[in-house]
């Protein structure tokens, strides 16, 4: 026992006096230290990586185990969470189609001033003797019978019926199908003639025309149904010589289509010359315009004076009341003549009739004349004048 106790002792001195030793020469050569714990820690890497090692892989164990205890309902949210993407990816790929054909479609150049609108082809009634799809447009977005319509390519054809929500479209490949159009570059006029095959003919074409193969075909707007310059497709030669036309739209994959609400300009704006063409307005001098006679109010059984200063009596005309007929011859009426003078004014002589103003004649303005008396009239059957 005392033995021990004394190596304790010795040992904890030892290792104190080591220390203190150690640390001042720490304070006096530093460097020396230093790279004696670089040696020592090389030398110590590779042990305490191989004792760091089962440390790491039974913490890997221990997270696992916790890890198995929710892989079930880890596995039921990646399941919902998968189902959610599909459908939005479903959904992207839709909308990512319909942008593609809604920009073909906006790449149709058609008159800024013409208004559209666009639906999709819900079905295709055609068959062996009819070419025809119903559009989801009908009356309510405003479509009505004979508006052209386009897709992506080009012309189809028109409406022919209209619904509420939806309406028929005769294509141009119809047996019913005529549509006016114009043969570029030549502008040759001419009816596309649908007979039910996949290219319509060329009819009412002058015979003497250079049209050839490859010529672009539009639409001539004759008629104010169809909006002018719509592409329709070109010329081809068939092998029986005929020449028909290929259209720019596919009747085979048609989808989003437009209905052109086209309106044919009936009414033109009035315009008025320029006011350099018809010169400033031009003033009528007095002298050059004639004085207007007074006109005297006309009495029946008064002399009445004429332009040339001439005056006439109108014939007597008794009263309805005061005339008597009579079995026996009647009685002639005697006059005396008058003498027309040119400035002679005439008055009337009955009670409460008005009294006529002379008339100067401009050539005898300076000569003073006398009005000449009243004219007597001998009464007839009792009437007077």
């Amino acid at each position: 026992m005392p033995i021990r106790e004394i190596s304790h002792r010795i040992s904890l001195v030892f290792m104190l006096s080591l220390a203190a030793a150690l640390l001042l020469l720490g304070r006096a050569e530093t460097y020396v230290f230093d790279n004696a714990r670089q040696v020592v820690t090389d030398l110590a890497a590779p042990l305490l990586e191989l004792a760091s090692r089962p440390v790491a892989a039974a913490r890997r164990a221990v997270e696992r185990t916790d890890e198995y205890a929710y892989v079930f309902d880890e596995n039921e949210r990646l399941r919902a969470e998968n189902l959610r993407l599909m459908a939005w990816k479903d959904t992207a790929l839709k909308l990512e189609a319909k942008v593609a054909r809604y920009e073909a479609l906006l790449n149709v150049q058609v008159d800024p001033s013409i208004n559209y609108v666009s639906g999709r082809v819900v079905s295709d009634n055609g068959g062996p003797f009819v070419d025809t799809v119903i559009v989801n447009i009908g009356r309510e977005q405003g479509a009505k019978s004979g508006d052209a319509v386009i897709d992506t390519d080009g012309m189809i054809g028109r409406i022919v019926a209209t619904g509420a929500k939806a309406s028929r479209v005769l294509l141009l490949t119809d047996l019913n199908s005529r549509l006016p159009v114009v043969i570029e570059p030549g502008h040759y006029k001419a009816v596309l003639s649908g007979d039910n095959t996949d290219w319509p003919k060329l009819e009412y074409l002058v015979a003497t025309s250079s049209v050839s193969p490859g010529d672009r075909v539009v639409t001539s707007g004759d008629g104010g149904l169809i909006p002018p310059g719509l592409p329709v497709g070109l010329v081809i030669q068939t092998s029986d010589g005929n020449l028909r036309v290929q259209s720019f739209a596919n009747h085979e994959r048609l989808d989003y289509v437009r209905v052109l609400k086209y309106e044919f300009p009936t009414e033109v704006a009035r315009q008025d010359p320029p006011a350099l063409l018809t010169g400033p307005p031009v003033k009528a001098s007095p002298a050059a315009v004639p004085a207007a006679a007074p006109v005297a109010p006309e009495i029946p059984g008064a002399p009445q004076t004429s332009a040339s200063g001439a005056t006439t009596r109108p014939p007597a005309t008794p009263p309805a009341s005061s005339v008597k007929p009579k079995p026996a011859a009647v009685k002639p009426v005697t006059t005396k003549p008058v003498v027309p003078k040119p400035t002679t004014a005439t008055t009337v002589p009955a009670a409460g009739a008005a009294t006529m103003a002379p008339v100067p004649d401009p050539a005898d303005a300076d000569e003073d004349e006398v009005p000449s008396p009243p004219t007597e009239v001998e009464p007839v059957n009792g009437a007077t004048e």
